[in-house]
């Protein structure tokens, strides 16, 4: 008598495939989240198809080019080489790959609430194509419940069960786009599964391409792990931006009071001032949890101060401009403000909710000529704004009753903007740092 040998289990088959790195990726998104993720993917030895709805993104990286800064086009080109990844806007392809990572973007409406409707697009093509022995990770900052009350009522309505047909988990992104030292790979990354099967298999699967794989109980700790990390951040940049309001008022100066309290080798851990926050994290996370609190009663008021403060430093910074050019008996209106730097951070070329859209607007409502220089970003299109970057020299500062330090980049020649500009405003105090010109670090 013949012994039957039962077949593999949906994990178990998962599993293998991790093991042996034939499990087929999908990535769902490529920008600045899902294309690095997608690349280190591709180094830990599996194949990624990637998916995004814009063709020309599709068309420029089947084409060995990157589009995203800190993924080099030679990466890219050598991946589409090697056959190990290539770019779809095809969402019917779902059903090729093993692993669907949805990195896909969660902006907010005008009035702070979440808006999931590209999650819930994402889900809804993954619903049409979904198979069984499928892990689909959603990675897209989100409100806690997200992957529980949206994603899993719609995949499990194919009739398919989730942990033993298909496995579905929250993994949140953790990308700090310019960051030399961390990277996708080197940043611990969070993972909940809804069964443990499916945080099992989430993580046989992620673990050949990530360095350092954190667990956690539920994709609810999952969800709100990243939320908790950027309202800490959007919580004590809002403070020190206040004690930069109450040193001004007080004549004090805040940045040696900064750098004097962070000589204490505990309990204090240092921010620095700015214009206000910007990217697709600090601005826009804690608003998620303060809209999913309301729903529950509760007013998160720490969160909502903090996002208040931030986003009224734009004002307070074209403040210190009309107080500059008031010195030379000057009216904001008809005069020519150049502002250093447009990125929302240093040494990247992302404008997403930067502050710098901010200041143009209120300048040019005063009836300010604006122009800006940005070695990172070279023309605007977002938000009614439509301008273009101008070189750095030393007729441009000559030519401004203004320059306006918005983004300290390090391509940027400070001395020679302290040899030429009339009158400056300092919102990062890259001036008073005795800087090296263009050969700065």
């Amino acid at each position: 008598m013949t012994a039957t040998v039962a077949a593999p289990t949906m994990v178990e088959t998962l599993l293998t495939k991790a093991k042996d790195r034939t499990a087929v990726f999908g990535v769902v998104g490529l920008g600045y989240v899902g294309l690095p993720l997608a690349m280190e993917i591709v180094r830990a030895g599996y194949r990624v198809i990637g998916f995004d709805v814009n063709q020309r993104v599709v068309d420029l990286l089947n084409g060995g080019r990157s589009h995203i800064q800190d993924v080099p086009g030679a990466t890219v080109a050598d991946a589409v080489q090697a056959k190990t990844f290539s770019a779809t806007a095809d969402l019917s392809r779902l059903k090729e790959p093993d692993v669907i990572s949805i990195s896909v973007p969660t902006p907010l409406s005008k009035t702070k609430d979440p808006d999931v409707s590209y999650v819930l697009a994402a889900t809804e093509s993954v619903k049409r194509a979904l198979r069984k022995g499928q892990l689909v990770l959603l990675e897209s900052t989100t409100y806690p419940g997200t992957t529980r009350e949206l994603m899993l009522p719609a995949l499990e309505a194919t009739g398919l069960k989730v942990g033993e047909d298909f496995f579905l988990a929250f993994s949140p992104e953790r990308v700090d786009p310019g960051n030399e030292r961390f990277n996708t790979r080197n940043t611990p990354k969070v993972v909940g599964g809804i069964t443990p099967n499916c945080l099992k298999v989430a993580l046989a699967l992620y673990q050949p391409a990530i360095e350092t794989l954190v667990p956690v109980s539920s994709p609810e700790a999952a969800e709100l792990v990243k939320i908790l990390e950027n309202t800490f951040r959007s919580v004590n940049i809002g403070l020190v931006n206040e004690m930069a309001i109450v040193c001004d008022k007080l004549g004090v100066d805040v940045w040696e009071v900064i750098e004097a309290a962070a000589t204490k080798p505990f309990g204090f851990m240092k921010f620095t001032p700015g214009p206000g926050v910007g990217g697709h994290c600090i601005p826009l996370d804690p608003h998620y949890l303060a809209w999913k609190m309301r729903t529950l009663n509760y007013k998160t008021r720490f969160i909502e101060l903090a996002g208040e403060l931030n986003a009224e430093m734009p004002v307070y910074w074209v403040g210190k401009v009309v107080d500059a050019l008031n010195e030379q008996g000057k009216a904001v209106r008809g005069s020519n403000v150049l502002l250093l730097g447009v990125a929302y951070k240093k040494n990247i070329d992302d404008i997403r909710e930067s502050p710098a859209l901010d200041v143009i607007r209120l300048l040019e409502l005063r009836g300010a000529r604006v122009s800006y220089h940005d070695p990172h970003v070279a023309t605007i299109k977002e938000d009614h704004i439509t301008m273009s970057s101008v070189p750095l020299s030393a007729e441009t500062l000559r030519a401004a009753d203004c320059v306006m330090v918005i983004t300290d980049h390090s391509a940027v020649d400070y001395k020679l903007v302290q040899r030429h500009a009339r009158a400056t405003v300092d919102t990062r105090h890259i001036l008073s740092r005795e800087p090296q010109g263009g050969d700065r670090a």
